[in-house]
């Protein structure tokens, strides 16, 4: 039997032990009042470059965070500090009410992470690369192999499931990512840029996963500078400037506050940035030059 055919992933047959995994569903459960993220006074300098300036946040469960800056504000360095990938800071940082700073890597367990450029083994098929994702993440491979090849047939990639990596759009790539970071369960999913690469279809699936999971108690926290996309599907958007909070709550919070238009708008009036429209000028005259 082709085990990329539907039929065969329809089946169980291609998980060695011929029998359909018992789903474990005995992962700690968050206490819905404490918080699942807090910084305090999150200070990080490159250099004499200091780059986070005294962030203050907490996340609860079930909220959409839409972390949002200019280039440059702190977005991504903020969750690399959250996620251990980056050292060297001043203040503190709990995820799920473990202070990172002392070491333990437990937390890690019950977190889901998709960076803005994939980093994905590409020699491994979709299936391989999974597997081993969810070992990594405490799951059995059989049990990892059934859950990664059920969300794949739901993404609509039963197909490229024993394909290479490398031979993936990066749109497909960007679905195998999706799907490594949610195959434990995790409490917290962090994500940079999430929706990149993704046709419309998909964006508008990824988008409805994103609410349904939220709604079951987990917290997003994101990063993304598709504005429209973070006004529509964020329960509370946090924008950096300058290594600061500049703006903390939902998208009707912030017009409340006296912020006019769309997300876009709001995020120009507050960064300060007004030259757009100059620069989108100037660019399309030059581009009308003539030259004898």
């Amino acid at each position: 039997m082709n085990p990329t055919s539907s039929s065969s992933l329809e089946s169980d047959s291609y998980i060695p032990h011929q029998e359909r995994p018992e789903l474990r569903t005995d992962q700690p459960q968050v206490e819905a009042r404490q918080p699942v993220i807090r910084l305090q006074d999150l200070r990080k300098n490159y250099g004499s470059k200091l780059v986070l300036k005294g962030i203050d946040l907490e996340v609860y469960p079930g909220q959409i965070i839409g972390y949002i800056g200019p280039n440059g504000a702190g977005k991504s360095t903020t969750q690399r500090l959250m996620l251990g990938l980056e050292h060297g800071y001043s203040g503190l940082i709990e995820v799920l009410g473990q202070n990172i700073a002392d070491g333990s890597q437990a937390y890690k367990s019950r977190i889901g992470y998709v960076p803005e450029t994939a980093e994905i083994y590409d020699m491994l098929t979709a299936r391989e690369y999974l597997s081993f994702s969810g070992q990594l993440y405490g799951l059995k491979q059989d049990d990892a192999e059934y859950k990664a090849a059920k969300l794949m047939r739901i993404f609509g990639m039963e197909e490229a499931f024993d394909r290479r990596i490398d031979s993936f759009s990066k749109g497909m790539r960007q679905k195998v990512m999706l799907t490594a970071s949610v195959l434990h369960n995790p409490d917290v999913l962090f994500l940079d840029e999430p929706l990149s690469g993704l046709d419309a279809g998909s964006v508008a699936v990824v988008k409805e996963i994103f609410a349904r999971l939220a709604a079951q108690g987990k917290a997003i926290f994101y990063s993304s500078h598709i504005m429209d996309v973070v006004e529509k599907i964020s329960s509370r958007i946090i924008l950096l400037h300058e290594g600061q909070v500049a703006a903390d709550g939902s998208f009707a919070e912030l017009k409340a506050r006296g912020a006019e238009g769309s997300l876009e708008q709001i995020f120009n009036q507050m960064t300060g940035f007004t030259e757009h429209e100059a620069i989108a000028d100037r660019f399309c005259e030059t581009v009308q030059e003539a030259y004898n």
